[in-house]
């Protein structure tokens, strides 16, 4: 009998070595994937030089990603909850190298738009499983700890690896050889190798046999929506366009530029929303609202100016503010939404985010078609900072 109970003692560490080693193979999947998700970004004006693509064809091609980021979390961010979390985590990443693949094939704009829409859709399975299956390894590993370790580190994956694949993919584009392809070849690489990795991490998910329907979205969110709205206008904004101002109105045409600018506004996000984790959820309010606001005031003035290191700084205090501002929002519609509700109201804030993703980069990119690019910022700024104004107005109770 004591040789059973030691056997079973010497076994219960070994397993949680192997989830303590799981979440750290599925964090640095989950960062390559995200990494991945960003490295068209500074090569858009590579793109635009060599097919003619005009700025509205850019934002195209980036709206196409959010479309399929929607469509992945509506239809099946939610089900690894059942067939478990490998099922769809290791799949996901597949489609990722699809769209490596696709990016590889050929510049034209109907490849692109295709490559992205499978990018989105690989995000949108890998965002809501990769969180939960981080937050399992973690609880497997260290059952009596904080989830402070799990929030960090799926943070740092999520927001700071769009960051860090806009950045590889500038340096990688601007010193070795073949731009437009030696990224997506080495990021299809390591989305191979985290496949793999995956595939032998333990499950934490029994699965079990549920009727399937797509995840519900509720609407109604008010100040939040329009909070995570406003602060995924910003990331898109500056996925999306930014490299193509920095080459053109600020005279600065390395990819590695464009790829730091990316990187600092995401890398602002990913800092802010770690180490403001402690604060009441009011002050984070005000503290995304008042960056955000000064941020894209010094991104404009960094324009007019034609001053980058301004530009760079505006880009870095809006990313904070973003970043702080959308953690506020899912924070309000988590602390005012019953638990049975949850999972559908974060659904349809996270729809409602991908619209300020998608809507005001399309409407940027359509609006150069007819005015140069520093006025259409300062149209975008104006309405920004209109909006913020609503949010930060006292609400009558």
């Amino acid at each position: 009998m004591s040789s059973l109970l030691e056997s079973r003692a010497a076994r219960r560490p070994a397993s949680g070595r192997r989830h303590g080693i799981g979440f750290w193979v599925v964090a640095a999947a989950f960062t390559t994937a995200m990494a991945y998700s960003t490295v068209p970004a500074p090569l858009f004006p590579l793109y635009v030089a060599r097919e003619g693509f005009s700025t509205f064809a850019v934002t195209v091609v980036f709206a196409a990603f959010a479309l399929g980021v929607v469509i992945s979390l509506l239809l099946a961010g939610h089900v690894s909850d059942w067939v478990g979390r490998k099922t769809i985590l290791v799949p996901a990443l597949g489609l990722e190298v699809v769209s490596a693949l696709l990016f590889l094939s050929g510049t034209g704009l109907p490849v692109l738009v295709v490559a992205r829409v499978v990018n989105g859709l690989g995000v949108g399975m890998i965002a809501a499983t990769a969180t939960a299956y981080l937050a399992d390894l973690h609880a497997r590993h260290r059952p009596d700890a904080s989830a402070h370790r799990f929030e960090i580190v799926s943070t740092a994956a999520n927001i700071g690896g769009l960051g860090l694949g806009a950045l590889v993919a500038g340096a990688l584009a601007q010193y070795a050889g073949s731009p437009l392809s030696t990224p997506y070849a080495v990021l299809a690489v390591l989305l191979v190798v985290s496949m793999i990795a995956v595939a032998l991490v333990p499950e934490t998910v029994t699965r079990r046999q549920v009727r399937y329907r797509p995840q519900r979205i509720s609407a109604g969110h008010g100040a939040a929506g329009l909070g995570a709205f406003s602060a995924f206008a910003v990331f898109g904004v500056f996925t999306s366009v930014s490299p193509g101002f920095v080459a053109g109105e600020l005279h600065h045409p390395s990819r590695t530029l464009a790829g730091l600018v990316v990187f600092t506004v995401f890398g602002g996000a990913a800092l802010a929303q770690t180490l403001t984790g402690g604060l009441p959820l009011a002050a984070r309010r005000r503290l995304g609202l008042s960056a955000q606001a000064s941020g894209v005031l010094l991104v404009v003035t960094g324009m007019y100016a034609t001053s980058f290191p301004l530009f760079l700084l505006g880009g870095a205090i809006a990313g904070v503010g973003a970043g702080v501002q959308f953690k506020a929002a899912i924070g309000v519609v988590a602390a005012t939404t019953a638990p049975a509700q949850r999972g559908e109201a974060l659904a349809g804030l996270f729809f409602v985010a991908y619209l300020g993703m998608s809507v005001p980069s399309l409407s940027i990119g359509l609006a150069t078609r007819f005015l140069d690019a520093t006025t259409v910022m300062t149209w975008f700024a104006a309405i920004l900072l209109v909006v913020l104004a609503a949010l930060a107005a006292p609400r009558r109770s």
